[in-house]
């Protein structure tokens, strides 16, 4: 199966792809992973993707496809793949879908975890970080066991700028504006999927399963 997640920040994504992972023996490929080992290995596109890193700037779309490409290009996906967090915006999954003709490989399916924005703030607005070691944790799933004292190290558990509810709304706002058309774009292809994200992470993963059996 080779399958697109796609969804706002808090959704469940990667939690979702993990579990398809093991359950299916399908790698999931996440950006900001196949961006990092590109750099390591020092592939062609991954030189170039670290000029970017290392001047704090943000890797252009071309250099990321071109990163993708290298990836999806290897023996090791023949089984297929799950992509997560990419594409992004409207000209990534034009980019994708000619890449992806010039490999010979067809999207079985775009799976799009669906929750309103409320609930994405109350999860997000949740998580909590240890100041010192970095241990995660989340009010709602897995708080720390003496307030905002971490388990692990005793450092001050925070809460990170980006989680607070004011940018999680604003993350929302540039999510909808970027990603809203490929919804749109998939629809039109007839891959698309709804998954309702509400509910428990294994309530979820039935839904995910359900439709892949399908």
């Amino acid at each position: 199966m080779r399958i697109i997640l796609l969804g706002p920040p808090g959704a469940g994504k990667g939690t979702q792809a993990k579990m398809m992972e093991k359950d299916f023996g399908i790698p999931q490929l996440s950006t900001g992973d196949i961006i990092r080992l590109a750099i390591q290995n020092q592939t062609e596109w991954g030189r170039k993707a670290e000029e970017f890193v290392k001047a704090g700037k943000l890797v252009p779309d071309e250099v990321v496809i071109g990163i993708v490409k290298e990836k999806l290009s290897g023996k090791d996906l023949a089984n297929g793949f799950i992509l997560d967090g990419f594409p992004r915006t409207l000209p990534q999954a034009e980019a994708l879908e000619e890449m992806l003709r010039e490999l010979g490989i067809q999207i079985d399916a775009v799976l799009y975890f669906q929750v309103d924005s409320d609930e994405i703030v109350r999860r997000l607005s949740a998580r909590r970080i240890c100041e010192k070691c970095q241990t995660p944790y989340n009010l709602l799933s897995k708080p720390p066991k003496n307030d905002e004292i971490c388990d692990q190290c005793g450092g001050k558990v925070i809460q990170r700028p980006d989680d607070r509810p004011e940018v999680v709304r604003e993350r929302l706002r540039v999510y909808e504006e970027q990603t809203s058309p490929l919804v749109e774009f998939y629809s039109r292809k007839g891959l698309l999927r709804v998954i309702p994200s509400n509910g428990s992470i294994e309530e979820v993963y039935e839904r995910v399963k359900e439709v892949l059996k399908r």
